[in-house]
């Protein structure tokens, strides 16, 4: 017998504006904490090796920019999905093979 399907908290239009805003403020954090640690590694960059071609720093501070948002967002996804009890509405089948793979 299939298992009913079970509805998402975010299918709730309130819980899911209550969730959403708290990951954009998540993301906003992030920003800020981006923007900081790409002044802190411009400034080390500019101690360590001195005035070189702009392309370093630019390069430099786009590629700890991208990687550090692109981590919060996903990781913020992640704990959206987790938080919300959205993970525990997924049916995914596999529970019923679960005593069959282990034998």
């Amino acid at each position: 017998m299939a298992n009913p399907v079970r509805p998402s908290p975010l299918d709730d239009p309130d819980y899911a504006q209550f969730a959403w805003g708290r990951y954009f403020r998540v993301m906003r954090w992030m920003g800020l904490l981006t923007l900081a640690v790409m002044a802190a590694a411009a400034f080390y960059l500019y101690e360590a090796v001195g005035l070189v071609s702009i392309h370093l720093y630019i390069a430099a501070m786009l590629g700890i920019g991208f990687t550090m948002m692109l981590m919060a967002a996903l990781m913020g996804l992640v704990f959206l999905s987790s938080g919300t009890g959205h993970d525990e509405a997924v049916d995914n089948g596999l529970e019923q093979h679960v005593d069959e793979w282990w034998k």
